[in-house]
């Protein structure tokens, strides 16, 4: 093979990744062959640079109305990429593909944990589940937010509570652990 990006891939999906990671690569496989059919059936190819010129416009005139402000102006690019590249598309087309290229994440549906406490209710929970959290520490967040531990568990996305699961498992060593929730942090 020719290409080594594509040699580092396959270098990492058959001898580096396991079922969780294995989980996030499935999905952008799924989601890369959906976005290629559609744009296969409307004969057009977008145009990366330019995209990317765009995006970067407009966040830059976006940033002064905050973070939600900025979602929309994108949304709204994007919408008006597609509508332009593909008008034979139906308005649900047009919903799924700009879904597709800024999805939702679950996040954003409901009241999203800043990066830091996130990191901070990993660790509380993983010590828990070893047994090595002090009960004190234990008593205090079950006083202030009942059973916590399966408040917690139900905030992680998937794949933080996969990359938990192996963990605790002992399927995969604790650097592992601290690099792949680096990464899960990070999507």
């Amino acid at each position: 093979m020719k290409d080594p990006e594509l040699v580092k891939a396959l270098d990492y999906i058959l001898n580096h990744s396991n079922e969780a990671s294995i989980e996030v690569l499935a999905e952008a496989v799924v989601r890369r062959r959906r976005d290629l059919m559609i744009l296969e059936a409307t004969g057009t190819t977008p145009d990366p640079r330019r995209m990317a010129n765009e995006i970067t416009e407009q966040i830059n005139a976006g940033v002064g109305g905050g973070i939600e402000s900025m979602k929309k102006t994108i949304r709204e690019m994007i919408v008006r990429v597609i509508k332009e590249n593909a008008p034979e598309l139906s308005a649900a087309q047009i919903d799924e593909l700009s879904r597709t290229w800024l999805p939702e994440r679950p996040a954003e549906k409901k009241e999203a944990v800043p990066r830091d406490m996130l990191i901070s209710m990993i660790e509380q929970f993983v010590s828990f589940s070893r047994g090595a959290m002090k009960s004190s520490v234990d008593k205090n967040l079950r006083a202030e937010m009942g059973a916590w531990p399966q408040k917690y568990w139900n905030a992680f996305d998937p794949v933080i509570r996969s990359i938990i699961t192996d963990f605790l498992k002992d399927r995969i060593t604790e650097k592992e652990f601290n690099s792949k929730i680096g990464i899960a942090l990070k999507m």
